[in-house]
């Protein structure tokens, strides 16, 4: 079967796709391409030429948000981009204005800290991974656990909604990997993955596919349905992977790993496209992602404390975002707006919001 059956966005098989990424990733069927905002008058914009010179981000630091007191672990923004949630060692989930910088609210109840959080489509539910080896959901508003989901039996160290926010998918510490029915708070399988902890777990754009990643060096696709593996992608022995996700039109896969290097995959050919360098990854477990509201970049943290944004195309630095004292281990964007969230740990705590003004849809 055709993985890629059904995901109609130019997911032809032709003897071009794998070779080039021109148009890749895709803005997913159900968010609208934000139109271009009105030009002055004078002088007119002039269009990119393909091949010629390229756009570059300007980010710039638009707040610091503090509170939290241990190491940050993951930052998200909600679907809507309204809220930004984030968690870390100490126990608890708090929610932000990413527009204002305000904190809102904790979400408490987990006994031992977090490594991971995802929202529902419709930004009214979070789901939280901890080491208590419990997962809890999240009623955002009120503030309260909508369901506690249980049956890892070791700390839960990743996880992530579908899109359609029915199913769940968690990784854990044990080696394996949960598939969860959300209304119901029940597992519905358990794939035994992984011989060494699950650090990355997510799900393509239709659901009926899964890509993990373990310390243990491996990326695996899996059907959703029946728990099958489909693939494995060997990162090679001095590159041990740590975090994966498949790209938003769900025809590549980005994975970082601990020799300081991020690779797009073509999974169905298992072949390696493109490669990322200049940041520093040895030894923490650090995001990429990719930003789609203005140019295409690949956006990561890093050990020198820096965030570093790539053309996608090109894989050359465009920018680095600098103003962390710490390790840069977490990293999200906005939805729909240009602005990047990162997260960092032990000495700095704090969580900063990058706004790049230049081509900001609907502003």
């Amino acid at each position: 079967m055709d993985p890629l059956a059904g995901m109609d966005d130019s997911s032809t098989d032709d003897d071009t796709a794998s070779q080039t990424t021109e148009d890749d990733p895709q803005i997913p069927e159900n968010q609208a391409v934000p139109a271009p905002a009105p030009a002055p008058s004078a002088p007119p914009p002039q269009p990119v030429v393909a091949g010629g010179a390229r756009e570059r981000p300007h980010y710039a630091l638009r707040h610091t948000l503090r509170g939290h007191t241990q190491s940050i672990s993951a930052v998200k923004f909600s679907p809507d981009g309204k809220l930004l949630a984030s968690c870390g060692a100490e126990k608890v989930v708090k929610i932000w204005s990413p527009e204002t910088g305000e904190f809102l609210r904790n979400l408490t109840g987990h006994t031992q800290g977090l490594s991971d959080i995802s929202w529902s489509s419709d930004s009214v539910y979070l789901a939280s991974a901890s080491d208590d080896t419990t997962i809890r959901i999240w009623d955002v508003e009120s503030g309260l656990t909508h369901k506690l989901l249980k049956g890892h039996t070791k700390w839960v160290f990743c996880l992530n909604y579908n899109t359609a926010s029915n199913l769940l998918v968690s990784g854990g510490c044990d080696g394996d990997v949960r598939i969860w029915n959300t209304a119901k708070g029940k597992c519905m399988k358990t794939l035994h993955a992984h011989m060494d902890y699950v650090t990355a777990v997510h799900f393509n754009r239709d659901a009926t596919l899964i890509v993990s990643c373990a310390l243990d060096g491996l990326i695996r696709i899996w059907n959703t349905s029946d728990g099958q593996c489909l693939k494995t992608l060997a990162e090679g022995h001095d590159a041990i992977c740590q975090h994966v996700q498949f790209s938003p039109n769900s025809k590549y896969i980005l994975s970082t790993a601990h020799d300081s290097t991020i690779r797009l995959w073509d999974y169905q050919t298992t072949r390696c496209l493109k490669v990322y360098k200049g940041h520093v990854n040895s030894k923490y477990c650090i995001s990429a992602c990719f930003s789609v509201t203005g140019g295409k970049w690949i956006v990561a943290g890093s050990e020198d404390n820096k965030t570093y944004i790539w053309d996608l195309q090109t894989r050359e630095i465009v920018q680095v975002l600098e103003g962390h004292t710490d390790i840069v281990v977490a990293v999200a964007t906005h939805p729909t707006q240009n602005m990047i969230a990162t997260g960092s740990i032990d000495s700095d705590l704090a969580i900063r919001i990058w706004v790049d003004p230049g081509s900001r849809p609907g502003g």
